[in-house]
């Protein structure tokens, strides 16, 4: 009887061998967590607090990477043909994710196809900055100083093509106005170099660009999402300020390489949305100007997909093409 029992008793052993590694098992060492672009910009920003976060709730490290260049390519096709198991994640946004596809002649990577996403952690509204030696305080003001002088004011963002690159081309066109576009490695170089007053004009987020609006280092002139933001609360819409319908903001959220496993794709979801949703950091999140949104991978997905439509359209009809 034992004889004949040995083959099926192997037969268990080798199912138990190969049965595959729970969530509990991940992860056995540190996370890496690409971010492609400078430090000191909202990208970086964002991914430190976070992971700095959910390593303390998942008692392991998560190292933050910097990887710029080629507004936010570098480091996502980094991640894009990183091994797909969980242990190399880009805290992405919709500039690198969904816009650069339209905007790039060639891209090694496919995001809709390359990654999985793993949540979307914050939803963040863009401002159009200034150096306080502009002669203009407010969207009129400005527009008019670029209607008498065309081509002489010059606006910065996080890169060719990023989410404030066409927040500023749309401007322009709605504007009827002429200025010129210079394109940095991320939103923190972009920011010392209009600090510094060789650049008169930033369009960036409230992390990037918020405390300095508050020392008076830098002049806000608008908001470029519809509605105006709890950290600025006197700075007026693009659209209150003469042009209705205005509404550009970004995201910010994490994806890593396709092919991940679902188990580790959702318990990265967990753990990030179990952070997001504690009351301190939904505090801290709330005051750098972002509001936190923890959606599931499949949400995450369509919105990736939706926008991902919605700025081909755009990029066309600006005819924005970066070789």
């Amino acid at each position: 009887m034992m004889r004949s029992l040995f083959p099926a008793l192997l037969a268990a052993l080798a199912a138990i061998v190969c049965v595959p590694a729970h969530a509990s098992d991940y992860p056995a060492k540190p996370i890496r967590l690409i971010v492609p672009f400078s430090p000191g910009g909202t990208t970086d920003v964002l991914a430190r607090f976070v992971a700095q976060k959910t390593s303390d709730a998942m008692h392991h490290q998560i190292i933050v990477d910097n990887r710029p260049g080629a507004n936010g390519n570098i480091g996502a096709e980094m991640v894009a043909k990183a091994p797909p198991d969980g242990y190399t994640l880009l805290m992405g946004f919709d500039g690198t994710l969904a816009i650069n596809p339209s905007t790039y002649r060639k891209l090694s990577f496919a995001p809709l196809k390359d990654f999985a996403t793993v949540v979307n952690v914050a939803w963040v509204p863009l401002l159009i900055v200034a150096t306080p030696k502009l002669p203009a305080s407010t969207l009129p003001e400005l527009v008019a100083l670029a209607k008498k002088e065309p081509g002489v004011l010059n606006f910065s963002s996080a890169g060719l093509g990023s989410t404030g690159h066409l927040a500023g081309e749309l401007l322009k066109r709605r504007a009827g106005i002429d200025m010129v576009h210079i394109a940095y490695k991320g939103g923190g170089q972009a920011l010392n170099d209009v600090l510094a007053g060789r650049v008169q004009l930033l369009i960036t987020a409230w992390p990037t660009a918020g405390q300095f609006v508050r020392s008076g280092k830098l002049k806000a002139i608008a908001v470029t999402s519809a509605t105006r933001i709890a950290e600025a609360p006197d700075v007026p819409t693009i659209a209150e300020s003469g042009y209705p319908g205005f509404d550009v903001s970004s995201w910010y959220g994490i994806v890593a390489p396709a092919g991940t496993p679902h188990r580790i794709i959702d318990y990265l979801n967990r753990e990030i949305v179990g952070v997001l949703k504690q009351a301190d950091v939904k505090a801290r999140l709330r005051s750098l100007g972002t509001e936190p949104i923890g959606d599931t991978p499949s949400d995450f997905h369509k919105t990736l997909q939706a926008d991902t439509a919605r700025w081909a359209e755009i990029v066309r009809a600006a005819n924005i093409h970066i070789n």
